[in-house]
């Protein structure tokens, strides 16, 4: 590693014949137009702009695909002495605002895409007075500042005399020692060389424009020999662009190597596999996390998908699973909806899809996650993450043990998983689930529409067609309105014990009325039986004796007591402390 101090103009030099340039893996170009000229103010100003990192081109065993700086008139085939790994902001914004005559591609605060040109006020800029935002202005591509919807023109510098008249010098010029003389002299004519201007000028050029010209930027160095793990853990730690770079785009850059483009290969495979709802939160990311964790688990030897062993991937691994992973996942998703998940706003957790759709494509082998009995096992599995809500963050330990626990427990008979014996769920929990916030919650509507609810006014059971069609969405039971008005407790009438899966429709017509009378209303609406319509209550855990005679309470303590016995046979598990004090302070009588 060497470091040492370039100047400005030389890095841009570089930049523009192609010396310098990007790996191929690095993202867009993202700061915006505020941020650009902060950072001009910087450079004038001599302030340290921070450091950047370049690696020497040419190691055989780092083998990136390059792409010149955006605005750069480089051809793409020429091959670059270095590229550089950290200030790609910095040096794109110096090179389009400072060197290139063309717009600059940037964006306002609010990220709608614009083109603007920087210049320096000469008067401001010697002003000690002035505001930083005096002193440097952008103005639009055609170089004219309007205002009245563009009728009034407010600043014209569509013309060098304009420049000249406003005083404002472009800054596109200023790293041009050649063009900036030019510029000078056109200047000094402009005036008929009145010494006041010359003047001006001359202490402009002593104070900004030449220590611009002069102005060095820190550069490491990292040489050709540098060993691919150093490169991969320099690219781990560059932040210095506001924006980390991910695990994904790290194994792009290995994967590049090999002349391997795993950014469009991931593209591809997004759209084929990964377009439905339910899996669109599955990331780049996530996909080779699943992949690590089930390639390692195919290898025979340790077990792990941590950040570390993702970068230490490798493309034949890549290759060999990649297929069947897609597949994996497509089982997960299949699995899920017979769960009744349909969407991924309704997904517990997206975190669990990783070792789900590991486990499923391990089962693939003898075509055992198609048997009843496995997929019993691995849907208890599944519910006791989501009910245990074991699955908050990412946790790479606990994936590694689901894959090697559960296929041993389906396969050879073996102990329950850890995911399994983890489990517990406290039934004062089911006061505490207020929003689609808890994946438990979202657990317990998916019970109630597996128990093949029906709506309340067309009686239609709520699968996935019903589900997408009619606008299913979660609704209170007993009423906000009605629970408020009667001073009913909020940490029962808003818990998931009074809340179910219900179109659209039935909603409008319970309002804010007692279950008593929007069970006639519904009746009447749908030309519905109260026999009928009992059942479709009943279908949700819901004892319609209960609804009818408006008892609230006793409700709340039937119900809750059937969405644990649900959970306990998702789970295969006991809940324990049914009947325990808290639980019947809390509830009224014991849930056992």
């Amino acid at each position: 590693m060497k470091t040492n101090d370039r100047q400005l103009i030389e890095l841009m030099k570089e930049v523009d014949s192609g010396a310098a340039q990007l790996p191929d893996f690095q993202r867009g170009w993202v700061w915006d137009d505020g941020r650009i000229r902060s950072l001009i103010l910087s450079v004038i100003h001599n302030f340290p702009v921070g450091a950047a990192m370049f690696l020497e081109y040419g190691n055989a065993s780092i083998r990136f695909q390059h792409k010149p700086i955006e605005g750069s008139p480089v051809d793409p085939a020429t091959v670059p002495d270095e590229l550089i790994l950290d200030g790609q902001q910095r040096l794109t914004s110096l090179y389009n605002a400072l060197y290139s005559r063309n717009p600059v591609h940037t964006r306002t605060d609010k990220g709608k895409d614009i083109e603007r040109y920087y210049y320096l006020d000469i008067e401001k800029a010697l002003d000690p007075k002035a505001n930083n935002e005096e002193v440097v202005i952008s103005v639009p591509a055609s170089k004219k500042i309007t205002s009245d919807f563009g009728r009034k023109v407010d600043i014209d510098l569509s013309t060098r005399e304009q420049e000249f008249e406003l005083k404002m010098f472009p800054l596109n010029i200023i790293l041009d020692t050649s063009e900036e003389q030019n510029w000078q002299n056109e200047y000094y004519k402009h005036y008929t060389y009145d010494v006041g201007v010359i003047k001006q000028f001359t202490e402009l050029f002593s104070k900004v424009i030449n220590p611009t010209q002069q102005y060095q930027m820190p550069v490491i160095l990292l040489d050709k020999t540098t060993p691919k793990e150093a490169v991969c853990q320099v690219f781990e730690n560059v932040n210095t662009g506001g924006v980390s770079l991910t695990v994904f785009e790290l194994v792009t850059a290995i994967f590049a190597m090999d002349d391997f483009q795993l950014r469009q290969d991931w593209e591809d495979r997004r759209k084929r596999y990964f377009s439905g709802d339910l899996l669109s939160k599955v990331t780049a990311t996530d996909f080779l996390t699943a992949l690590t964790l089930l390639s390692s688990f195919k290898a025979g030897g340790t077990v792990s998908c941590k950040k570390k062993d993702v970068l230490n991937l490798t493309l034949n691994a890549y290759k060999k699973y990649a297929d069947s992973l897609c597949e994996g996942f497509l089982l997960a998703e299949k699995l899920l909806k017979e769960e009744r998940i349909f969407s991924s706003y309704d997904l517990p957790y997206s975190t669990q899809l990783i070792p789900l759709s590991a486990v499923c494509t391990a089962l693939m082998d003898g075509n055992r996650i198609y048997t009843t009995s496995v997929r019993y096992k691995v849907k208890q599995w599944y519910w006791c993450g989501v009910f245990g809500e074991l699955y908050g963050s990412a946790n790479e330990t606990r994936y590694a043990n689901d894959i090697v626990q559960v296929v041993n427990w389906i396969n050879n008979n073996g102990n329950l998983p850890k995911t399994v014996t983890d489990f517990y769920f406290n039934p004062m929990r089911l006061l505490g689930m207020q929003s689609r916030q808890s994946a438990a919650y979202k657990g317990v509507m998916a019970l109630i529409l597996k128990n093949r609810a029906q709506d309340f006014i067309s009686g239609m059971e709520m699968d996935f067609s019903t589900f997408s069609n009619e606008k299913i969405d979660i609704h209170h039971i007993f009423p906000r309105d009605y629970c408020t008005k009667n001073g009913y407790d909020k940490l029962k009438w808003n818990s998931v014990v009074n809340k179910t899966p219900l179109s659209a429709r039935s909603n409008r017509e319970i309002g804010g009325n007692a279950p008593s009378a929007y069970l006639k209303r519904l009746e009447k609406k749908g030309s519905v039986s109260s026999a009928d319509l009992d059942k479709y209550v009943e279908s949700h855990w819901i004892d319609h004796n209960l609804l009818r005679a408006d008892d609230f309470q006793n409700f709340i303590i039937d119900r809750a007591k059937k969405l644990l016995a649900a959970i306990e046979k998702a789970t295969g598990r006991t809940i324990s402390g049914k009947d325990s004090d808290e639980v019947k302070q809390a509830f009224g009588a014991a849930l056992n």
